[in-house]
């Protein structure tokens, strides 16, 4: 979560500094701040298993990831006037 946060304050906060619009700004903060962990999903399944460790591990990162994402959403969309 700390990586999420910081990563997409840190993007943001530049596109911001650049100047870049908010309709680009804010999904390329999103998408900076990402963890891709459908990515990880399919891999760790491929790889070690249905039944392993990393295949839960990377499925609960999922669960962790959804909601913290929608709080993002929630900060750029109320801080849309300042773009």
């Amino acid at each position: 979560m700390i990586y999420t946060y910081t990563i997409f304050s840190i993007a943001y906060s530049w596109a911001y500094l650049w100047g870049i619009e908010h309709k680009v700004a804010a999904p390329a903060a999103e998408i900076g701040a990402s963890n891709f962990f459908e990515l990880a999903v399919a891999v760790a399944i491929s790889v070690f298993g249905v039944t392993s460790g990393a295949a839960l591990a990377t499925v609960v990162g999922v669960l962790v990831e959804v909601p913290v994402m929608l709080s993002l959403v929630w900060i750029a969309n109320r801080t849309r006037k300042h773009f």
